[in-house]
């Protein structure tokens, strides 16, 4: 395992985001093993529009960010919130956020003692910072189709895509997080091809089977909700989840009841429906027992918005990882899983597939679902990463002395 290294890792989310996210799971597990990492929360892609009802909820969310600024966690990662101006279609705005970046992570890498930093981008937005910071390696870890996003905030997608394009030529290692991006970028040049990896999400497998291998006690908020429960846990935000799916269900299964678990900006319309139940945010420790409590866990994602088409969705493999039964929209990502868990064709076909598994679910399938993801594990993406790594460094060294 990579041990002594310095790291800097560029999330595309916050530390604090209850359900954990890739970078979290992946940098623990560096700094676990002896290297020293600074994880800077999302630097964002600049603030919704002014008319968004997103805006307030996002900007007061990310001020609870910045008033922690630094943080060191039991884990030993450096978790900072660094001052930004959330613009980046401006040119003046970049060039200033530059500087401050630059300023402000120079004193932490001082403070804390990194040297020549192996930076782990994942937002286009850090393309800032590259060169800036004596980086003996540049790491992208691409994990969304991120012109396409024009949902939460305001910068122009060419700004956006001139970014992505020129992390893309600088990175020594590219990682691409779902199967349709890479499949995409790689297709289209052999030079990216070449230096680029496939690191799909994994999996805490041991916390999320714990849903299904012991008994809990129902969450208060869940009393008195009837069964059949279909469960969901992750963002909830308006663009992503398929709100008239939900109505056109709820309106042919009023029995069916719909919980959802996870973040969101601005209350949903659907949370009007008399089965609909939106608990908050809870922390990820929890999560297994608000699982064992589901029926069958669903993620009715839209299919009409092409940027979450590109999405991989770490809760299907948490999902499966509790032996319950899933069913899902549309994904590509977990095309090749068709059989595993249940792909919905529409909307009454969803209600169909939701049906078979609460009528014809088994002991075989919950087993199965449970060995597709059991070594998904992010301790196995850890150590590919590390491999990784070291081989990098191993050719940078090599050509050095050459």
């Amino acid at each position: 395992m990579l041990k002594g290294e310095s790291i800097i890792c560029f999330a595309g989310e916050d530390w604090w985001y209850h359900h954990q996210h890739s970078k979290n799971h992946i940098m623990r597990r560096l700094a676990r093993a002896g290297n020293r990492v600074i994880f800077v929360n999302s630097i964002s892609m600049g603030l919704p529009s002014l008319g968004s009802s997103d805006l307030w909820a996002k900007l007061k969310r990310k001020l609870k960010s910045y008033a922690k600024f630094v943080r060191k966690t039991e884990d030993g990662v450096i978790v900072v919130s660094p001052l930004t101006i959330p613009f980046y279609s401006n040119a003046l705005a970049r060039a200033i956020n530059r500087m401050l970046l630059t300023v402000q992570l120079k004193l932490l890498m001082i403070a804390f003692g990194l040297d020549r930093p192996i930076l782990w981008i994942a937002i286009p937005t850090a393309f800032q910072v590259v060169g800036k910071l004596g980086e003996r390696a540049l790491i992208y870890h691409i994990s969304d189709k991120y012109d396409l996003n024009q949902m939460d905030h305001a910068t122009s997608a060419t700004v956006i895509s001139e970014m992505h394009q020129a992390l893309l030529a600088q990175a020594d290692l590219i990682y691409f997080s779902g199967r349709k991006l890479f499949n995409e970028e790689t297709s289209t040049s052999s030079e990216i091809a070449l230096k680029s990896r496939l690191l799909e999400h994994g999996v805490d497998f041991d916390h999320f089977a714990r849903a299904t291998s012991r008994e809990w006690e129902e969450p208060a908020e869940l009393g008195n909700v009837p069964h059949p429960r279909l469960g969901y846990f992750g963002a909830v935000e308006s663009w992503l989840i398929d709100q008239s799916l939900i109505r056109y269900v709820s309106e042919r299964r009023p029995q069916w009841q719909w919980v959802f678990v996870g973040l969101r900006a601005a209350p949903l319309e659907i949370e009007r429906l008399p089965n609909v139940y939106y608990l908050g945010s809870k922390p990820y420790s929890d999560m297994p027992r608000y699982a064992s409590q589901f029926d069958v866990c669903v993620l009715p994602w839209t299919a009409d918005n092409k940027w979450v088409q590109y999405g991989s969705a770490i809760k299907v493999r948490e999902y499966l990882a509790t032996g319950k039964p899933v069913v899902i929209t549309p994904l590509y990502e977990y095309e090749h899983l068709d059989g595993i868990l249940r792909i919905s064709r529409g909307y009454d076909d969803f209600i169909a597939k939701v049906e078979d598994a609460l009528e014809r679910d088994t002991k075989a399938a919950r087993t199965a679902r449970q060995e597709t993801v059991r070594e998904l594990t992010w301790d196995s993406r850890a150590s590919m990463v590390s491999e990784d790594i070291e081989e990098l460094l191993k050719k940078s060294s090599a050509h050095t002395k050459d």
